[in-house]
């Protein structure tokens, strides 16, 4: 039986959704998708400044976990950048601070 999922807990919502280069519409672009959960482990980590293992606390997750979040974030963002591709970021197991998870609470499995 695998381990149940737990939902990642996030402090809000990015002030934008789509990040683009400038003077291409978006629907001409390649979009890369960032998790709100991506988009947060990058908040904490390079924005806050806080160690691994205080991140992972902080969004509930173990510390391997959270590497491996803020592994794939920094791949997504870098696709973006260096290739000229649309970064949009939505969905993901998140869930917002004093608010149920999403799609799976409590531990629900996926």
């Amino acid at each position: 039986m695998p381990r149940p999922f737990c939902c990642r807990r996030i402090n809000g919502s990015p002030a934008a959704a789509i990040f683009k280069p400038v003077g291409i519409p978006v629907r001409e672009l390649e979009e890369v998708l960032m998790t709100l959960d991506e988009f947060e482990a990058v908040r904490l980590a390079d924005l806050e400044g806080l160690y691994q293992e205080q991140a992972a606390e902080q969004m509930k997750v173990s510390r391997p976990t959270f590497s491996r979040i803020i592994d794939s974030a920094h791949r997504k963002m870098a696709d973006a950048v260096v290739h000229g591709k649309a970064l949009r970021i939505e969905g993901g197991p998140v869930r917002m601070e004093g608010r149920r998870c999403c799609r799976l609470h409590d531990g629900a499995q996926k």
